[in-house]
């Protein structure tokens, strides 16, 4: 037969049960919503990457447009300076020649001997060495004037510095 006592232990492990049950199904309720919020963090996540990588893609884009861009001016930059070292050595071939001939005979008329032997030559100033205005006459085929001749104060601000810009 079934004593009170036994009836008593029945009914506190029934009521352990269900409280059991009732904390499971409470722990179950919670992290069913905290799955919910990280599946909902997980694709706000998701489309953040996505935007990222396709921002990243179009830098990678425009990255390469820009080292095509560099290249090229550079190579065009290389073009033009080979262009104008070209011609500077051609200018100064054009100009040495002539000169050289002259010099030539007017020393050879200083010596005298007709020969056509040079007792000395005159060293030639390389044209880079000379500023631009050496390098050209004068416009008005007069002398070459002194540059300070014209200078005036228009160099000096109101508060007493230069103007070098």
């Amino acid at each position: 037969m079934i004593n009170l006592e036994q009836v008593k232990l029945l009914e506190t492990k029934v009521a352990k049960a269900v409280d059991y049950v009732e904390r499971l199904a409470k722990e179950n309720t919670i992290l069913h919503r905290q799955e919910t919020e990280l599946h909902t963090r997980l694709e706000s996540y998701q489309k953040r990457i996505d935007e990222l990588e396709v921002l990243v893609m179009g830098f990678k884009e425009d990255q390469n447009r820009i080292e095509e861009g560099i290249l090229s001016a550079l190579d065009r930059l290389s073009k033009f300076e080979k262009a104008i070292e070209k011609s500077l050595r051609d200018t100064k071939s054009a100009v040495k020649e002539p000169a050289k001939s002259s010099q030539t005979a007017a020393v050879e008329e200083a010596d005298g001997s007709g020969n056509g032997q040079t007792c000395f030559e005159i060293p030639e100033a390389s044209a880079e060495a000379l500023p631009d205005s050496a390098n050209s006459p004068p416009e008005d085929g007069g002398d070459i004037s002194d540059p300070l001749e014209n200078a005036t104060d228009d160099a000096a601000t109101e508060g007493g510095e230069l103007d070098i810009f």
